[in-house]
Protein backbone atom coordinates (compact mmCIF):
# COMPACT_ATOMS: atom_id res chain seq x y z
CA UNK A 1 0.00 0.00 0.00
CA UNK A 2 1.65 3.26 -1.27
CA UNK A 3 1.40 6.36 1.45
CA UNK A 4 -1.10 7.75 -0.87
CA UNK A 5 -3.50 4.98 -0.44
CA UNK A 6 -2.55 4.30 3.02
CA UNK A 7 -3.99 8.19 3.79
CA UNK A 8 -7.04 7.94 2.03
CA UNK A 9 -7.88 4.64 3.83
CA UNK A 10 -7.47 6.55 6.77
CA UNK A 11 -10.02 9.34 5.91
CA UNK A 12 -12.31 6.73 5.44
CA UNK A 13 -12.10 4.79 8.12
CA UNK A 14 -12.21 7.82 10.87
CA UNK A 15 -15.07 9.34 9.21
CA UNK A 16 -17.28 6.47 9.30
CA UNK A 17 -16.55 6.23 12.67
CA UNK A 18 -17.72 9.68 13.23
CA UNK A 19 -21.08 8.75 12.25
CA UNK A 20 -21.22 10.64 9.09
CA UNK A 21 -23.41 9.88 5.84
CA UNK A 22 -21.89 7.75 3.56
CA UNK A 23 -19.04 9.68 1.58
CA UNK A 24 -18.84 10.21 -2.30
CA UNK A 25 -16.67 7.91 -3.58
CA UNK A 26 -15.78 10.19 -7.19
CA UNK A 27 -14.47 13.23 -4.25
CA UNK A 28 -12.67 10.37 -2.29
CA UNK A 29 -10.76 9.41 -5.46
CA UNK A 30 -9.60 12.99 -5.96
CA UNK A 31 -8.39 13.27 -2.01
CA UNK A 32 -4.40 12.60 -0.96
CA UNK A 33 -1.25 13.36 -0.05
CA UNK A 34 1.31 13.24 -2.29
CA UNK A 35 5.20 13.76 -1.80
CA UNK A 36 6.63 16.79 -3.39
CA UNK A 37 9.53 16.71 -1.63
CA UNK A 38 12.27 19.11 -1.68
CA UNK A 39 9.89 21.27 -3.38
CA UNK A 40 9.45 25.38 -1.83
CA UNK A 41 5.93 26.56 -0.93
CA UNK A 42 5.18 30.18 -1.04
CA UNK A 43 6.94 31.98 1.25
CA UNK A 44 3.94 34.95 0.44
CA UNK A 45 1.03 33.34 1.04
CA UNK A 46 -1.28 35.39 3.21
CA UNK A 47 -3.46 34.52 6.56
CA UNK A 48 -4.67 35.58 9.49
CA UNK A 49 -3.11 34.34 12.89
CA UNK A 50 -5.08 32.99 15.92
CA UNK A 51 -5.00 36.96 16.75
CA UNK A 52 -6.93 38.27 13.64
CA UNK A 53 -3.03 39.35 12.52
CA UNK A 54 -1.92 39.49 8.81
CA UNK A 55 0.47 36.76 8.50
CA UNK A 56 2.55 35.29 5.55
CA UNK A 57 4.10 31.86 5.81
CA UNK A 58 7.38 33.10 5.64
CA UNK A 59 7.61 34.72 8.76
CA UNK A 60 7.07 31.80 10.85
CA UNK A 61 10.48 30.35 8.86
CA UNK A 62 14.37 31.60 8.42
CA UNK A 63 15.67 30.91 11.27
CA UNK A 64 14.43 27.24 12.20
CA UNK A 65 12.23 24.18 10.81
CA UNK A 66 8.79 23.56 10.98
CA UNK A 67 6.05 21.07 11.37
CA UNK A 68 2.97 21.44 8.92
CA UNK A 69 -0.76 20.20 9.39
CA UNK A 70 -3.97 21.09 7.50
CA UNK A 71 -6.84 20.56 9.01
CA UNK A 72 -9.64 22.17 9.91
CA UNK A 73 -11.02 23.18 13.26
CA UNK A 74 -14.12 22.14 13.50
CA UNK A 75 -13.75 18.67 11.83
CA UNK A 76 -15.78 15.97 13.51
CA UNK A 77 -13.14 13.63 13.44
CA UNK A 78 -10.03 13.29 11.75
CA UNK A 79 -8.57 16.37 12.12
CA UNK A 80 -8.83 16.13 16.05
CA UNK A 81 -7.28 12.92 15.73
CA UNK A 82 -4.14 14.03 13.56
CA UNK A 83 -3.11 17.38 15.95
CA UNK A 84 -4.39 14.82 19.23
CA UNK A 85 -1.34 12.50 17.74
CA UNK A 86 0.99 15.21 17.00
CA UNK A 87 0.58 16.60 20.40
CA UNK A 88 1.63 13.00 21.92
CA UNK A 89 4.91 13.13 19.26
CA UNK A 90 5.71 16.36 20.85
CA UNK A 91 5.35 15.80 24.34
CA UNK A 92 7.89 13.22 24.19
CA UNK A 93 10.54 15.19 22.33
CA UNK A 94 13.39 17.07 24.25
CA UNK A 95 13.01 19.81 21.35
CA UNK A 96 10.51 22.64 22.18
CA UNK A 97 8.07 24.24 20.07
CA UNK A 98 9.08 27.76 19.74
CA UNK A 99 12.74 27.19 20.51
CA UNK A 100 14.18 23.95 18.11
CA UNK A 101 11.30 24.16 15.57
CA UNK A 102 8.02 25.78 15.24
CA UNK A 103 4.24 24.22 13.97
CA UNK A 104 2.16 25.91 11.33
CA UNK A 105 -1.48 24.83 11.83
CA UNK A 106 -3.43 25.86 8.97
CA UNK A 107 -7.52 25.63 8.09
CA UNK A 108 -8.27 24.43 4.56
CA UNK A 109 -11.69 25.92 5.17
CA UNK A 110 -11.55 29.35 4.46
CA UNK A 111 -14.98 30.08 6.66
CA UNK A 112 -13.10 29.51 9.97
CA UNK A 113 -12.24 32.12 11.95
CA UNK A 114 -8.85 33.52 13.68
CA UNK A 115 -11.37 33.15 17.00
CA UNK A 116 -11.77 29.50 16.46
CA UNK A 117 -8.23 29.31 15.47
CA UNK A 118 -7.69 31.08 19.20
CA UNK A 119 -9.67 28.55 20.73
CA UNK A 120 -7.62 25.41 18.64
CA UNK A 121 -4.49 26.99 19.67
CA UNK A 122 -5.77 27.35 23.91
CA UNK A 123 -6.63 23.86 23.79
CA UNK A 124 -3.65 22.82 22.50
CA UNK A 125 -0.89 24.76 23.76
CA UNK A 126 -2.68 23.61 27.67
CA UNK A 127 -2.09 19.81 26.18
CA UNK A 128 1.25 20.33 24.92
CA UNK A 129 2.19 21.70 28.43
CA UNK A 130 5.61 23.98 27.56
CA UNK A 131 5.42 27.77 27.76
CA UNK A 132 7.57 28.25 24.60
CA UNK A 133 4.25 26.89 22.06
CA UNK A 134 2.39 30.06 22.77
CA UNK A 135 4.99 32.09 20.89
CA UNK A 136 6.14 28.83 18.69
CA UNK A 137 2.31 26.99 17.15
CA UNK A 138 0.63 28.96 14.81
CA UNK A 139 -2.97 28.94 14.05
CA UNK A 140 -3.89 30.36 11.00
CA UNK A 141 -6.72 31.06 8.59
CA UNK A 142 -7.34 32.27 5.36
CA UNK A 143 -8.81 32.81 1.80
CA UNK A 144 -9.44 29.66 -0.36
CA UNK A 145 -7.02 31.32 -2.59
CA UNK A 146 -4.08 31.24 -0.64
CA UNK A 147 -5.41 27.57 1.11
CA UNK A 148 -5.68 26.01 -2.40
CA UNK A 149 -1.64 27.78 -3.46
CA UNK A 150 -0.47 26.34 -0.23
CA UNK A 151 -2.28 22.72 -0.42
CA UNK A 152 -1.37 22.19 -4.29
CA UNK A 153 2.69 22.97 -2.92
CA UNK A 154 2.62 20.10 -0.19
CA UNK A 155 0.44 18.03 -2.38
CA UNK A 156 -2.24 17.73 -0.23
CA UNK A 157 -5.59 17.31 -2.05
CA UNK A 158 -8.79 17.56 -0.31
CA UNK A 159 -12.30 17.61 -1.54
CA UNK A 160 -15.59 19.58 0.13
CA UNK A 161 -18.74 17.71 0.12
CA UNK A 162 -21.74 19.69 0.03
CA UNK A 163 -23.97 16.44 0.87
CA UNK A 164 -22.28 16.15 4.73
CA UNK A 165 -20.77 19.40 4.87
CA UNK A 166 -17.29 18.13 4.94
CA UNK A 167 -13.78 17.90 3.97
CA UNK A 168 -12.62 15.34 2.89
CA UNK A 169 -8.61 14.88 3.16
CA UNK A 170 -6.00 12.73 3.90
CA UNK A 171 -4.04 12.55 7.02
CA UNK A 172 -0.54 13.14 7.54
CA UNK A 173 2.15 16.23 8.75
CA UNK A 174 4.69 17.84 6.51
CA UNK A 175 8.27 18.88 7.85
CA UNK A 176 9.66 22.11 6.62
CA UNK A 177 13.00 23.65 6.05
CA UNK A 178 14.12 27.36 7.58
CA UNK A 179 14.12 27.82 4.08
CA UNK A 180 10.59 26.61 3.40
CA UNK A 181 11.02 23.67 1.79
CA UNK A 182 9.63 20.17 2.03
CA UNK A 183 11.54 17.83 4.13
CA UNK A 184 9.99 15.04 5.08
CA UNK A 185 6.26 13.39 5.35
CA UNK A 186 4.96 11.13 8.09
CA UNK A 187 1.37 9.57 7.36
CA UNK A 188 -1.76 8.94 9.30
CA UNK A 189 -2.42 9.95 12.98
CA UNK A 190 0.17 8.69 15.04
CA UNK A 191 3.93 9.88 14.81
CA UNK A 192 6.46 8.38 15.54
CA UNK A 193 8.91 10.79 17.94
CA UNK A 194 11.98 8.94 16.64
CA UNK A 195 10.69 9.76 12.97
CA UNK A 196 9.56 12.94 13.83
CA UNK A 197 12.98 13.91 15.53
CA UNK A 198 15.21 12.88 12.90
CA UNK A 199 12.80 14.73 10.48
CA UNK A 200 13.64 18.33 12.10
CA UNK A 201 17.09 17.32 12.45
CA UNK A 202 17.69 16.71 9.24
CA UNK A 203 15.52 19.76 7.97
CA UNK A 204 17.59 22.03 9.84
CA UNK A 205 20.42 20.92 8.42
CA UNK A 206 21.73 18.91 11.66
CA UNK A 207 21.59 22.46 13.44
CA UNK A 208 19.56 20.88 16.21
CA UNK A 209 20.20 17.68 18.00
CA UNK A 210 23.45 15.49 19.64
CA UNK A 211 26.24 13.54 18.85
CA UNK A 212 23.99 10.47 19.59
CA UNK A 213 21.18 12.04 16.97
CA UNK A 214 24.24 12.36 14.36
CA UNK A 215 24.78 9.14 14.90
CA UNK A 216 21.34 7.34 14.63
CA UNK A 217 20.79 9.14 11.09
CA UNK A 218 23.55 6.59 9.74
CA UNK A 219 22.07 4.32 10.81
CA UNK A 220 18.77 5.02 9.79
CA UNK A 221 16.92 6.43 6.49
CA UNK A 222 13.91 8.25 5.30
CA UNK A 223 11.59 5.75 3.15
CA UNK A 224 9.86 8.18 1.40
CA UNK A 225 6.99 4.86 0.30
CA UNK A 226 6.67 4.54 4.05
CA UNK A 227 6.88 8.05 5.58
CA UNK A 228 8.93 6.33 8.26
CA UNK A 229 13.15 6.23 9.10
CA UNK A 230 14.59 2.67 8.74
CA UNK A 231 17.26 1.10 9.89
CA UNK A 232 20.00 0.88 7.45
CA UNK A 233 21.61 -2.70 8.27
CA UNK A 234 25.13 -1.82 6.59
CA UNK A 235 25.79 1.33 8.18
CA UNK A 236 24.34 -0.20 11.71
CA UNK A 237 26.87 -3.30 11.40
CA UNK A 238 29.81 -0.84 9.47
CA UNK A 239 29.21 1.43 12.99
CA UNK A 240 28.83 -1.44 15.30
CA UNK A 241 32.27 -2.92 14.30
CA UNK A 242 33.64 0.43 14.16
CA UNK A 243 32.17 0.51 18.24
CA UNK A 244 33.42 -2.95 18.92
CA UNK A 245 37.06 -2.15 17.73
CA UNK A 246 37.38 0.90 19.31
CA UNK A 247 36.15 -0.99 22.45
CA UNK A 248 38.58 -3.24 22.52
CA UNK A 249 41.90 -0.31 21.77
CA UNK A 250 40.76 1.25 24.59
CA UNK A 251 40.62 -1.38 26.78
CA UNK A 252 44.15 -2.79 25.59
CA UNK A 253 44.94 0.93 26.42
CA UNK A 254 43.75 0.95 29.83
CA UNK A 255 45.19 -2.14 30.92
CA UNK A 256 48.81 -1.30 29.80
CA UNK A 257 48.44 1.97 31.94
CA UNK A 258 47.47 -0.10 34.59
CA UNK A 259 50.21 -2.82 34.25
CA UNK A 260 53.05 0.31 34.19
CA UNK A 261 51.57 1.59 37.20
CA UNK A 262 51.59 -1.14 39.03
CA UNK A 263 54.91 -2.03 38.17
CA UNK A 264 57.80 -1.02 40.72
CA UNK A 265 60.39 1.80 39.99
CA UNK A 266 63.74 0.72 39.62
CA UNK A 267 63.09 -2.95 38.74
CA UNK A 268 65.72 -4.38 37.06
CA UNK A 269 65.49 -7.13 34.85
CA UNK A 270 66.54 -10.35 34.37
CA UNK A 271 70.16 -10.34 33.13
CA UNK A 272 70.57 -11.32 29.71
Amino acid sequence: MNATVSAVAVVAILTCEAGAQPLDKQLLDQVGLDQNLDAQIPLDLSFADEKGRTVSIGDFLGERPALLTLVYYECPMLCTQILNGLTRSLRVLSFDVGKEFDVITVSIDPGETPSLAAAKKAEYVKRYGRDSADRGWHFLTGRKDQIERLAQAVGFRYQYDPETGLYLHASGIMVLTPEGKLARYFYGVDYAPKDVRLGLIEASQNKIGSAVDQLLLLCYQYDPSTGKYGLVIMNSLRIAGGLTVATMVGFIVLMLRRERRAKPHGTVGPPA
